[in-house]
């Protein structure tokens, strides 16, 4: 139905409800009226009747020749003014004493009412039932009527039609009226609500995603506004909807751009959720690990070992605290129970208000790179045993010429010559210091490390060079920290480091001079710092040293620097030189301090 057809009819219900009120309203002032207008006519009839009745009498008395006319036109009189009058009966005391008229409409209650209309002066009627008709019978006296009592018979069914005629034609009237007026109806609340036609196809074209033509309506009332807005919604409507397309279109190609690099990426990918438990994996992830997608969706961390779990957690735990976690190099597990190393980068996935919804975990297989890895140091050796060995066959073969030399000419001269023998031990000397640090170099890594202060093994140190400090004019100056230097070590290696490192600096200021020697805390670090007074190194020559066989000193081999390096390197420190001409050097060494058990950083702060 309609909305037109639905205001019609709402308006047309009113308009009949307001009809019906006006016919109650209306019925009960015609009843009422009616009422009035019978009993005024009762009464001006009665009253008419009766002064004709005495009037007749009067004359009758005074004129006897019967010239006078009778009460019968009186009432012919009334019964055309009133064709409803059926019977007008004057009575003198009683229905008995019939002063004038007929009286044929009888009933048992006129004396009653006859009796009363004398006593009250008043007009008394009531209906009564004649030959199965209804008829008004009515009772008046009053002092003008000089004790007379007039009665008159109305045809009630006469009334009735009367009435039954005039409701006939009131409701005929009242329909014709809402007829028209529902004609009417419907054509003012068509006019009124054909812009809601223009209003809807604009609805169906908006809903239809079809944004382009605009309601031509420029009426000024409620729908020439409402019309208006909806050309405006329809407008911002369609500079959304060509926003969306947009964004959509660069989503969905995010999208697949995405998911192209994550299933063609070489590397484990899989999301999880705040639990651990896997959403989404990756190609790569199944060629790793062996797990299927739908075998992996749903387990809650399936690559990490039970040893790791907790390392898991721990990760978790601090992305959750909004820590950023670099790669970490760990282990995993695969699905038939092989456990590989591989390279671990797990960050959080944010939604658009910043709180983490999830976990993404990207794992590279780190087995190849160890084997390149493993191929390079063992190729890294093999070129450093070739140096070394290319060094030492150099440096032994000056000296084994030497002594080959020196002893051709003992044979030759058939004499033990002092002075060559001399020479010949001073050579043996040499070949057996070359012989003894390359054996230094080739020992294996030490792996018995102690706990060990770094003050107290200078100070060893310091007091096994004093003497040879003092043959060469050398004067140590020291600088050390009061804090705890405990380090982590191979006592005998770290003091080699140290010799090395001051024999070096003696050695640099042939003159005499100054060592100074500083040992600081910094941190989770110690700083050693070895600084000589000498001649220093040039600058093309810094990058060389370490090399083995180079070095800058007429009796050198070029090893010490090399050895103190790997020493330096195993304890996970760093060794750095710096030098200026004529100025002097400084060898700067950091080592890892030992951290503070929880006990004794309890005690310290006590």
């Amino acid at each position: 139905m309609s909305i037109k057809s639905k205001l019609t009819a709402a308006i047309t219900l009113m308009l009949v409800s307001v009809v019906i009120l006006y016919h109650l309203v209306s019925e009960y002032s015609m009843l009422q009226g009616y009422e009035r207008l019978m009993e005024d006519s009762m009464s001006h009839s009665s009253v008419q009747a009766e002064q004709s009745v005495a009037d007749y009498e009067s004359r009758l008395m005074l004129y006897s020749n019967g010239s006078l006319v009778a009460p019968d036109e009186i009432f012919r009189q009334i019964r055309r003014v009133n064709p409803f009058v059926k019977e007008i009966t004057v009575f003198r005391n009683n229905s008995s004493d019939v002063a004038y008229g007929t009286y044929a409409y009888l009933d048992a209650n006129n004396d009653r009412l006859i009796a009363q209309a004398q006593r009250d002066k008043t007009l008394q009627y009531h209906t009564i039932k004649f030959d199965g008709k209804s008829y008004y019978r009515s009772f008046m006296a009053s002092p003008s009527l000089k004790g007379y009592v007039v009665s008159i018979v109305f045809d009630q069914s006469g009334i009735s039609m009367m009435l039954g005629t005039k409701r006939s034609n009131a409701l005929l009237y009242t329909g014709v009226f809402l007829l028209l007026m529902m004609i009417l109806t419907y054509v003012l609340v068509g006019v009124m609500i054909r812009p809601l036609k223009d209003i809807l196809w604009k609805v169906n074209e908006v809903s239809s995603v079809r944004f382009h033509k605009p309601i031509l309506i420029k009426r000024k009332d409620e729908f020439g506004l409402l019309a208006l807005k909806i050309n405006a919604m329809s407008q911002n409507l369609s500079i959304y909807m060509s926003k969306l397309r947009k964004a959509f279109e660069e989503n969905r190609r995010m999208k697949e751009h995405l998911e192209s690099f994550i299933n063609h990426s070489y590397d484990a990918i899989h999301l999880m959720d705040l639990d651990g438990k896997v959403i989404q994996i990756n190609r790569a992830f199944e060629q790793l690990f062996g797990y299927t997608e739908a075998e992996a969706m749903g387990m809650r961390f399936p690559t990490v070992p039970d040893t790791h779990r907790m390392e898991k957690r721990q990760m978790i735990g601090l992305l959750l605290a909004g820590k950023k976690l670099p790669a970490q190099e760990t282990v995993r597990m695969t699905k038939s129970g092989e456990i590989i190393p591989v390279s671990v980068m797990v960050s959080p996935i944010r939604d658009s208000d910043g709180t983490i919804r999830a976990f993404a975990s990207i794992c590279r297989d780190m087995r190849s790179r160890n084997r390149m890895e493993e191929l390079l140091r063992r190729s890294e050796k093999l070129t450093t045993v070739g140096q070394l060995a290319a060094g030492v066959a150099h440096e032994i073969r000056n000296p084994l010429t030497t002594l080959r030399g020196f002893l051709q000419l003992q044979q030759q001269s058939q004499k033990l010559n002092q002075l060559h023998v001399n020479l010949m031990l001073s050579e043996l000397d040499r070949i057996n210091l070359i012989v003894g640090e390359f054996l230094i170099l080739a020992k294996p890594q030490a792996t018995k490390f102690v706990t060990k202060d770094v003050r107290n093994v200078m100070n060893d140190v310091l007091v096994f060079l004093d003497s040879e400090a003092h043959l060469h004019n050398i004067v140590f100056r020291t600088v050390i920290t009061e804090d705890e230097c405990r380090i982590s070590c191979e006592e005998n290696q770290l003091k080699q480091v140290f010799i090395n490192l001051l024999k070096n600096a003696i050695e640099a200021m042939p003159g005499g001079g100054s060592v100074h020697i500083s040992i600081q805390r910094k941190g989770d670090r110690i700083a050693i710092s070895i600084t000589d007074e000498g001649v220093g190194i040039p600058e093309e020559m810094i990058s060389k040293i370490g090399d083995p066989f180079f070095t800058a000193k007429e009796t050198g081999t070029g090893l010490g620097i090399m050895v103190s390096q790997r020493i330096i390197t195993s304890h996970q420190g760093t060794l750095d030189i710096q030098s200026q001409v004529n100025v002097g050097t400084s060898v700067k060494v950091t080592l890892p301090a030992l951290k503070k058990e929880p006990e004794e950083e309890l005690l310290a702060a006590q």
